[in-house]
């Protein structure tokens, strides 16, 4: 299952070519639009030669079983149970990574991508923690009910965790990060998530798509390679869930969008926000939790990644790299040089399928678990068990700082 499926624009400015790879995952190239007299690139390599079984092939003669999800009584949460991720790779040598572009000359490798260089690729996660099976039911009818029989149903219930993982490779650079790559390539990376958001979200299991990136190794991250992911979860998420939920309370109190006035309150106050472009505005929120902490919102309210102009997404290009290397000079070491600061970026915007809907508005969240150089914040017994944060600094510290450095 190697050959091209699709091949053409993303319907803004770079070039999509689409194929799959040996064991039938997707992989879709996004390149970087062409420069005015720039010759068009060779075709992409398109066939995975290693000899990677069906992911689906029935396992020692049982039909393969998906990963499953449980609902927690007390939160109404539900938790994937990905067990196979205890054995995905971890911090492979360089010469190992499976994110880097196959050598040239090799026939083989266990690289994910098949081509020697590509600019950006996305595809489906060898070790999800949530995916759909063919012929698996997903409806509601999936749903199990396992409490025992002495007790009143619905208490604990479980279901396939149906959904899609996907990884976002930013360059075929190894060496590189988000932040080292230029405007051109940015927005190609955002024409990818516009286009992964679209995607997932109609698939008929997807209820929020959500799109970010873990950045160091403070933050956990496996392989160092540049690269995000993109889950399609089949629920809303607690976070979203909560957000929607303030939302629709705030709308029947006053008519109005809460993320807009959230917005239009932080431009009028002014203290916090520390970048304003011709479409977006970067400002610290009012009750930011994370020591470093920083939220880019359209000024235009914008429900998805799909949904933006391709003058908004040439604009954030080029303010989030400036956000980007604030952040990089934002804690400095004692002898005087920059710290490259762990985070964790996130997008969020409206859920795919949700009667509230129309509440959502997109913006970018990014923070980062470092409190100084050298110290990290630790989520101990007031934010990991009471589930009550406790913020090491203000917001106004935070904005004051990334003011002063930004370029």
């Amino acid at each position: 299952m190697s050959a091209a499926t699709e091949t053409g624009t993303t319907g803004t400015k770079g070039t999509r070519t689409a194929t799959h790879l040996a064991d039938g995952r997707e992989l879709i190239y996004f390149d970087d639009a062409p420069l005015p007299g720039e010759a068009p690139r060779a075709p992409h390599a398109l066939h995975d030669p290693r000899p990677l079984p069906d992911r689906f092939a029935p396992v020692d003669g049982a039909p393969f079983q998906g990963p499953r999800m449980r609902r927690d009584p007390l939160t109404g949460d539900w938790i994937p149970m990905a067990t196979h991720r205890m054995n995905r790779t971890l911090l492979p040598p360089d010469d190992a990574c499976p994110l880097c572009p196959r050598r040239p000359g090799a026939d083989y490798t266990d690289g994910e991508v098949p081509d020697t260089e590509y600019d950006v690729a996305v595809f489906e996660n060898r070790f999800p923690s949530l995916l759909s099976v063919p012929g698996e039911d997903h409806g509601p009818e999936s749903v199990v009910d396992a409490t025992p029989a002495a007790v009143p149903g619905g208490l604990w219930l479980d279901a396939p965790a149906a959904g899609r993982c996907e990884v976002v490779c930013f360059s075929s650079d190894h060496d590189a990060s988000l932040a080292s790559l230029g405007a051109r390539r940015v927005r190609t990376i955002v024409d990818a998530w516009a286009d992964r958001t679209a995607g997932l979200g109609a698939l008929p299991t997807t209820r929020e798509v959500f799109v970010f990136e873990n950045h160091g190794r403070e933050i956990g991250v496996t392989l160092t390679h540049p690269h995000g992911q993109v889950y399609a979860y089949p629920y809303l998420t607690p976070r979203t869930e909560r957000l929607l939920a303030q939302a629709a309370a705030h709308h029947e109190a006053t008519g109005r969008s809460l993320l807009r006035d959230v917005l239009d309150a932080e431009l009028a106050d002014g203290r916090r926000v520390v970048l304003e472009t011709a479409h977006w505005v970067a400002y610290v929120p009012f009750a930011a939790r994370w020591p470093v902490e920083v939220h880019l919102a359209p000024r235009r309210d914008v429900l998805d990644l799909p949904g933006l102009t391709d003058a908004e997404r040439d604009d954030f290009a080029a303010a989030y790299l400036r956000v980007l290397a604030a952040l990089d000079r934002f804690f400095v070491r004692p002898d005087g040089g920059p710290v490259a600061l762990p985070y964790i970026a996130g997008w969020s915007q409206a859920p795919a399928r949700d009667p509230r809907r129309e509440l959502g508005r997109l913006r970018l969240e990014v923070f980062s678990v470092l409190r100084g150089a050298g110290k990290l914040k630790y989520l101990a017994g007031s934010e990991s068990g009471a589930g009550a944060w406790i913020s090491d600094t203000t917001p106004e510290r935070i904005a004051a700082r990334l003011t002063e450095v930004l370029a």
